[in-house]
């Protein structure tokens, strides 16, 4: 039995312009998903996959020699795409599960599919580390992106992250701000889909360099930031920025003018995650608009 394990992740800043070479600054989640392999002698590749509470959300079976799917209970998107990485990495590596008598996989998510901390980074890492390929390199031949999230999978440490042409580089950093206790997660309710969203932006992007420099500043400030007001007014101007880039207005000005703090969107607007910084407890503010998932910093990031 073999097993592999990737964190999960959230872009504190930078999304979209991360993609044009912006830095952006990425943290690794507490909170993962797990790959083991078994060997069999089933001439097979059988695959399930839990949920975060042990339950089976998806099976399938492939042939071994060009990942035929040929059987499956679930969404036949989810073994189209599983497919197309275990395609692409036979690809990278010829090697790959080519003398295999048969094997058993089982992946096991530590969070809720819907959250979009990495369900899909996470299981393209693993495979990566399976294959023994780039990780980086799987992501972008199967899915595409920017691959900060399989910069946070394997990291034990918030990060930079920027696109240098289309070498991802990535810098652990120390992120570790003195009022992290007022920083909390609240998740919207929406899984927004990234391909989509950065389908939309390259229709809709307006920015230029001064833009991208102006992101980057950010960035780094957010990181020697230790006073929650001026962290605060960094949140804001991004948002402002990045509202500006997208044609959209931020989502406090839209949503929650009266709340007491600054909220700013994370990763794809319009879904997923927000970040909220405040000196008083959110929980029930947002409970009474309908938002159930309040996750504090520290319970969130590794």
């Amino acid at each position: 039995m073999t097993r592999y394990y990737s964190h999960g992740k959230l872009l504190i800043s930078g999304e979209y312009l991360i993609l044009e070479g912006a830095i952006g600054l990425a943290v690794p989640t507490v909170q993962g998903q797990d790959l083991v392999v078994e060997e069999t002698d089933t001439g097979r590749l059988q695959w399930e996959s839990v949920d975060e509470n042990e339950k089976t959300w998806f099976n399938a079976e492939f042939d071994l020699e060009d990942f035929e799917l040929l059987s499956h209970s679930g969404d036949e998107r989810v073994g189209e795409q599983l497919q197309r990485i275990l395609r692409t990495a036979r690809k990278m590596n010829s090697r790959f599960l080519i003398t295999s008598e048969g094997c058993h996989v089982r992946t096991a998510l530590e969070f809720s599919r819907n959250w979009g901390l990495g369900s899909s980074s996470t299981l393209v890492n693993n495979i990566a580390k399976w294959a023994d390929r780039n990780p980086f390199r799987l992501l972008f031949d199967s899915f595409g992106g920017s691959g900060y999230d399989i910069a946070c999978a394997n990291s034990e440490k918030p990060l930079f992250y920027r696109l240098e042409g289309k070498h991802p580089k990535a810098y652990q950093v120390d992120f570790d701000p003195p009022f992290k206790k007022n920083l909390f997660f609240v998740y919207l309710n929406v899984k927004q889909s990234s391909k989509a969203s950065i389908a939309q932006f390259q229709e809709v992007q307006d920015f230029d360099d001064q833009t991208l420099d102006h992101i980057s500043a950010i960035s780094k400030e957010l990181v020697r930031c230790g006073n929650q007001n001026d962290f605060n007014l960094l949140l804001e101007e991004h948002e402002r920025i990045i509202g500006s880039v997208l044609g959209e207005t931020p989502i406090q000005q839209r949503y929650f003018e009266d709340f007491s703090g600054q909220i700013k969107s994370l990763g794809a607007w319009g879904g997923d995650f927000m970040l909220v910084s405040t000196e008083t407890d959110p929980r029930d503010y947002f409970s009474k608009k309908g938002y159930k998932t309040v996750i504090p910093y520290s319970k969130m990031v590794l």
